[in-house]
């Protein structure tokens, strides 16, 4: 199983028994690997660790626990500059050192993850801080697929 996310068009594909392929966006800033970017780093990368496994959709995660709260408009009106992690969490970590692991360019420590966002949020255009956005109920479908372990290629 591998999951290949194309930033250029876009989506994510989960190739195994069979290929599904996700909207997604990735980050407003564009491809780059550097600390404090905000940008979607390339490259081949691992899925470190999930969060969220049984959690209501739309659940709110900070910090990569769940802070008790399910999004909705009222929370959204509370918080209008939040940046919501909603749902699941897939933490990536770089495969490659000197272009996404270690040093100032590590995928891990720049807490780069595919996450939900809210259903308003839109798919296919980059507007992220660096994640991978998707829909809360396809994340949910590719997490329930997806274990720690999984490779992920980022190209263009």
């Amino acid at each position: 199983m591998e999951l290949i996310i194309n930033l250029t068009e876009q989506y994510l594909e989960l190739r195994g028994e069979r290929t599904e392929r996700f909207a997604i966006s990735s980050a407003r800033n564009g491809a780059g690997e550097a600390m404090g970017s905000e940008a979607t780093p390339r490259g081949r990368h691992v899925v470190r660790a999930r969060f969220g496994s049984g959690l209501p959709e739309g659940a709110v995660l900070a910090g990569r626990k769940f802070s008790g709260e399910v999004y909705d408009t009222e929370l959204a009106e509370q918080h209008p500059d939040r940046d919501w992690v909603l749902t699941r969490i897939l933490w990536l970590g770089g495969l490659e050192p000197g272009r996404n692991q270690g040093g100032n360019v590590d995928s891990f420590r720049r807490f780069i993850y595919i996450h939900g966002t809210p259903d308003g949020e839109p798919m296919g255009t980059p507007a992220s801080h660096g994640c991978i956005r998707m829909r809360n109920a396809d994340l949910i479908r590719l997490f329930d697929q997806v274990p720690v372990g999984t490779l992920v290629t980022i190209t263009e």
